[in-house]
């Protein structure tokens, strides 16, 4: 009655957690800027969008990504086939494990008139799925523990997906074989299910089943009268049989339960198996009432976010439903690191050691500043830093396993926190401003401006210039009165990924290189893009290049960095007006 009672609130515990993520889908939202849409309206929206969707060939795209995406995992298969063989062992073998053990008096019961757990085939086939998840979460160990790669992390929300996993599994598969070898087992069988009450003929089915059964009997059992053994099997067959199938089906537990033998007294006295069937339900219980708060919940968003990128787009999707999916795509993210393996963002990160640099490590801080939670100025400062680096590249939203759409992500979020921001950072030298500039047409004239404006006034105002050797302007069209020979215009490729700062040496020497050097290579060829030549021009980093050229060297857009440092002495010594003009 009270293991009834936990179910039964584990369950009303995941519907509740269930019902309360999916309005935090329609109420929140992850950008900066003020919420244009109320919560009713946000329903609502997403329900026609629905039917829009059902009620038109889209459909047939849904059919298709639920077949390819969802089922078989097409996805994961395309990145890492050993990945792919955990995910299914895993996803296959727990649902499995769900519908026919842990539900089984509604669907196994229901489906099948002759179910018994402990009856064959469904004996071999739990024994089969819990062996497939106990496999794909040993693949899983494996993997993390074997990789050793920078950008790969596991927080506290990992460990506690793979540690509750195999706790189920460890836990039922040591129940199993306690239960083989358990006499008090027996007795419980036999009190129940016997229809014999006959000491002669009770003698019989135990002797069957110490034989047969791998019982460890405390009583004094002859298992080689064979005239014993006839009789108990023929009262195995008339009583226990329909239930009861040869222990050996169970693999995993029978092979466990040879191993308890010798402690099979113990183990009763210990009143072990009930032990273990507390520990193994309060799991199951605890596993179920968590999911909705863990990551384990990608079980479910995670399809809903294939399939909702599939038919979705800017063009034709409501602004309220583009809100809501990215709000369900936060909990779909399974941080399973792909997007971060795969970012042109990683030489900022292996030089400043950000861990928002890092797309799955952005997502988890994103996901507490949806949660309305405050977030530490560091935090906020690692954040910003993270965003301005990002280099829009795409390569994250490519390879996502989840099909979430990171790039109209970052974007959505970059601008909330320059709507928001009250103070301006010299942002044009951040590779924002370009994939900024691209977005303008989505964006009014004014919000456009804003950030922009602020900006200019930090850049002019605060941002250190070491060596003035040219004055700073930001009146005019390009804003600067010296200009770059055409030959020297490579910079025009340049996307910010930092791979030039990072590799500087004369960077690396520096303690606070912002400061020392006025602005950093990947800076000055942003402030060039801009039309900024006077405010390069008068960083001191120009005159303390050691023309090395591992920023040339290490560009992957061409960009000649050190030549063209070195034209910019040249415009910094001849001054302003003096410079060649294009």
């Amino acid at each position: 009655m009270l293991f009834d009672l936990l179910l039964y609130a584990s369950l009303l515990i995941f519907i509740v957690g269930s019902v309360y993520k999916f309005y935090t889908w329609v109420s929140r939202q992850i950008s900066g800027s003020d919420q244009p849409y109320s919560t009713g309206q946000r329903i609502s929206h997403a329900i026609k969008g629905i039917l829009a969707v059902i009620f038109s060939a889209r459909i047939a795209v849904l059919i298709k990504v639920l077949i390819l995406d969802v089922i078989l995992q097409r996805r994961i298969l395309k990145e890492d086939a050993l990945r792919w063989v955990m995910h299914m062992l895993i996803f296959v073998g727990f649902m499995a494990l769900l519908f026919m053990h842990a539900f089984e008096s509604w669907f196994s019961s229901n489906l099948f008139e002759d179910y018994a757990s402990t009856a064959h085939p469904y004996l071999f086939l739990r024994n089969l799925f819990g062996a497939m998840v106990f496999a794909g979460v040993i693949i899983a160990i494996i993997r993390r523990r074997s990789k050793k790669i920078a950008r790969l992390r596991t927080n506290a929300m990992d460990r506690y997906a793979i540690i509750i996993v195999a706790v189920i599994m460890i836990t039922g598969f040591l129940l199993e074989g306690a239960k083989i070898v358990s006499h008090n087992e027996y007795q419980r069988m036999v009190e129940e299910y016997a229809d014999t009450d006959d000491p002669e003929e009770l003698k019989a089915l135990e002797t069957f089943w110490v034989k047969e059964f791998g019982v460890v009997s405390p009583n004094q059992v002859d298992t080689s009268d064979e005239e014993l053994i006839a009789q108990g099997r023929e009262l195995h067959e008339m009583s226990c049989q329909g239930c009861h199938a040869a222990p050996k089906w169970a693999f995993i537990g029978f092979n466990l339960s040879q191993g308890m033998r010798p402690m099979a007294r113990f183990l009763d006295d210990a009143q072990a198996t009930d032990f273990l069937w507390v520990i193994h339900i309060l799991a199951c219980f605890m596993g179920l009432a968590y999911l909705p708060f863990s990551k384990m919940f990608h079980i479910f968003t995670t399809p809903f976010s294939l399939m909702a990128n599939a038919v979705m787009d800017k063009a034709r999707s409501h602004p309220a439903n583009i809100l809501t999916r990215q709000m369900m795509e936060l909990d779909a993210c399974t941080h399973c690191g792909t997007c971060s393996l795969r970012c042109s963002s990683y030489p900022a990160f292996d030089a400043l050691h950000n861990d928002c640099i890092l797309p799955s490590e952005k997502l988890q801080t994103l996901r507490k500043l949806a949660a309305g939670k405050n977030l530490s100025d560091p935090e906020q400062q690692a954040l910003l830093e993270g965003m301005y680096i990002c280099t829009n590249c795409d390569r994250c939203t490519v390879v996502c396993p989840s099909g979430i759409n990171l790039r109209d992500l970052w974007l959505n979020v970059r601008e909330g926190l320059l709507q928001s921001a009250s103070t301006g950072k010299p942002l044009m030298l951040s590779g924002f401003s370009f994939v900024r500039g691209l977005n303008r047409p989505e964006l009014a004239p004014e919000v456009y401006e804003k950030p922009l404006a602020l900006a200019r006034n930090a850049a002019a105002k605060g941002w250190p210039i070491a060596a003035k050797t040219v004055s700073l302007s930001f009146n005019g069209n390009k804003g600067s009165h010296a200009t770059l020979p055409f030959d020297a215009e490579t910079f025009r490729g340049c996307y910010t990924c930092q791979n030039c700062t990072s590799v500087c040496p004369v960077v690396a020497l520096s303690d606070k290189p912002e400061e020392t050097l006025g602005l950093l290579p990947h800076q000055i060829m942003c402030g060039l893009g801009l039309g900024l030549t006077d405010l390069a021009c008068g960083a001191r980093m120009i005159w303390d290049c050691v023309t090395c050229y591992q920023c040339q060297e290490h560009c992957p857009q061409l960009v000649d960095v050190t030549d063209i440092l070195y034209q910019l002495k040249n415009i910094a010594i001849k001054g302003p007006r003096q410079g060649i003009k294009a």
